[in-house]
């Protein structure tokens, strides 16, 4: 049932858009209750994230061999990821939601983002073991910088992002990141505060 009415969703979500999407017609498509949705999904929104972007996986992080190809390669996952169609229709209404809605953040914060979040960190590990960063960077600060940019562009901003600008945020991200490690890691002071 649950691949079902995923499937559903997709295909209507391709057909009319996410805006146009009810629960009632991916209910009557699907051939099941509204009821056997709800328990699944606290919202519109989370079913439809759940339909057409939680359940791609990124592909494993490149290992490049330099922080700024691992990056560039993550940015071009996500933004892949972001600007697809369905996504881009999705994104701001499922950012409404989390405003309002505690048990998806968690949700949210547990799956997608928490995969995103290991990904980072291993390419910050490997930055560091291959001497490119002088110490650790909080990879949640190093995946706001990558990925909360991006985000902006496509969502807030309405850009029309393309691979010389993922390149660009790439880029700044890297400087960020190693800003903070440079400043993380030779002030004496902040050597037993978390980064």
């Amino acid at each position: 049932m649950d691949h079902k009415i995923l499937q559903t969703a997709r295909e209507l979500i391709d057909e009319i858009g996410y805006p146009a999407l009810t629960v009632d017609q991916v209910a009557a498509r699907a051939g099941v209750g509204k009821a056997a949705i709800y328990r699944r999904y606290t919202s519109k929104a989370e079913m439809a994230f759940a339909a057409t972007v939680h359940g791609q996986q990124l592909p494993p992080p490149a290992d490049t061999g330099s922080l700024h190809g691992d990056l560039l390669a993550l940015a071009r996952a996500f933004h892949v990821r972001l600007a697809a169609p369905a996504t881009r229709d999705l994104g701001p209404a499922l950012m409404s939601e989390l405003a309002v809605n505690p048990e998806l953040v968690t949700r949210f914060q547990d799956t997608f983002l928490a995969a995103e979040h290991a990904d980072v960190a291993r390419i910050i590990e490997q930055a560091v073991a291959r001497g490119e960063l002088t110490g650790p960077v909080d990879p949640t600060i190093a995946h706001v910088l990558l990925a909360g940019s991006l985000t902006a562009a496509l969502y807030i901003l309405q850009l029309p992002v393309d691979d010389a600008m993922v390149a660009d945020l790439a880029t700044a991200a890297v400087a960020g990141i190693i800003a903070l490690a440079n400043r993380h890691n030779s002030d004496p002071g902040r050597a037993t505060q978390p980064c």
